[in-house]
């Protein structure tokens, strides 16, 4: 297999294996408070809240010194290892136990009958694992591809010992740029941002369909809409991804005009969920909540909005990692460490409030973050226009 072949292997089993594992913990993310509340009826007590919470936190920390684990143990084994982590927080969905749950939350990072919520979940860890194993068919490159094909068997040895010594000192140096980054005007602007779209990662992956099924008025599909919500949501972020992708290789027009769309995209469903969805439904009780919405609670709406937060979640995410790939092009690793954990404390953080806070307080928040991390990231990006337009180099000051 030729190089670019290999590469290309990778590539593909890298996407599906991807595909497996966040299909399976995304789906279960969605659904987990809604399972979690219909448990605690019996002589299970926990919230799904709370375990996400203990997810990002726990992620948020650990992006920080991930390069040096990577660096020693390296990235195949890595991957295997944490999508274990993730296989064995679903399946603790099939017979949960709050020791259990809250353990496995740490470790990475039903709606209907017990039956129905074992088979579901079964499927689930099953998706997982399956991802998780795809991980040992990466190959990897041979040495003479990065090697010099002149250096004798002895000077390549004593190069790759090198390598595998300086890996580390590339981790810790990594750690340490991430620090100084923390502190730049740009990072701290770029900051707001990032932290909107943790918060609203949390609404639109956790809160959005506990909400949707705790609405009884929504009869005997309250429930079912959960997964409809979830799908409609991706096929809002695949649209986005997709076309803003695109569009971020010509940059004709800069990356604000994606921004602002992505913006005024969530404004709006957010101000219909305000009008669609009753305040109590994100800490609705078991039996769910009879309250009535501004106007009649619609699932049509319901699910338009779930599109419209998959939308507006990927016009940012694509202009935060362009702007974040162009300003730091040579320290992109500690710049990236930086968006998650930032990304990942605001969520848990969100996670954390949404076992307290009901819908129109939260709506505020995004609202309010939403707004100052438009204009931060504006501001950013003006100043990176006014650099490349004068023919400077904006990482040189």
């Amino acid at each position: 297999m030729s190089p670019e072949s290999k590469k290309l292997f990778n590539i593909i089993i890298l996407g599906v294996a991807f595909m497996f594992m966040f299909t399976a913990f995304q789906t279960c993310g969605n659904v987990a408070q809604t399972v979690i509340r219909s448990l605690n009826s019996t002589d299970f007590h926990g919230s799904g809240y709370t375990s996400m919470a203990i997810i990002y936190g726990v992620f948020s920390a650990s992006n920080l010194i991930t390069p040096s684990v990577v660096a020693i143990v390296g990235p195949q084994l890595s991957m295997f290892a944490s999508g274990l982590f993730y296989s064995t927080y679903i399946a603790v969905f099939i017979q949960p136990f709050p020791w259990s749950f809250y353990t496995a939350s740490v470790f990475i990072g039903i709606a209907a009958a017990e039956s129905d919520r074992r088979t579901v979940f079964i499927a689930l860890t099953v998706i997982s694992l399956v991802g998780t194993v795809l991980f040992f068919l990466i190959r990897k490159p041979d040495s003479e591809n990065v090697l010099g094909e002149d250096e004798s068997s002895d000077d390549q040895d004593m190069e790759v010992n090198e390598s595998a010594q300086n890996n580390l000192t590339k981790a810790v140096d990594a750690f340490k740029k991430s620090f100084k980054l923390c502190v730049t005007k740009e990072m701290l602007l770029l900051s707001i941002t990032t932290a909107y779209t943790g918060l609203e990662l949390t609404f639109f992956s956790g809160v959005y369909g506990t909400c949707i099924g705790a609405i009884n008025k929504f009869g005997a599909e309250e429930k079912s809409l959960i997964g409809l919500s979830g799908i409609f949501i991706g096929i809002g972020e695949i649209l986005g991804g997709s076309l803003f992708g695109l569009l971020s290789k010509n940059n004709r027009f800069g990356r604000n005009p994606v921004v602002l769309l992505g913006i005024l995209v969530h404004f709006i469903a957010f101000y219909l969920i305000f009008l669609n969805m009753p305040g109590d439904a994100p800490i609705a009780p078991v039996k769910g909540t009879d309250s009535s919405a501004y106007i009649k609670s619609s699932k049509e709406v319901a699910i338009l909005c779930s599109f419209l937060l998959g939308l507006g979640d990927s016009c940012f995410n694509t202009q935060l990692l362009s702007i974040l790939g162009f300003l730091y092009s040579e320290d992109s690793a500690p710049a990236f460490a930086i968006f998650k954990f930032v990304q990942s404390i605001c969520a848990a953080v969100a996670f954390f409030y949404s076992n307290y806070l009901l819908l129109h307080w939260q709506l505020l928040v995004m609202v309010i973050f939403g707004f100052f991390g438009t204009i931060s990231f504006f501001t950013v990006e003006w100043e990176a226009a006014a650099f490349v337009a004068r023919g400077s180099d904006y990482r040189s000051i």
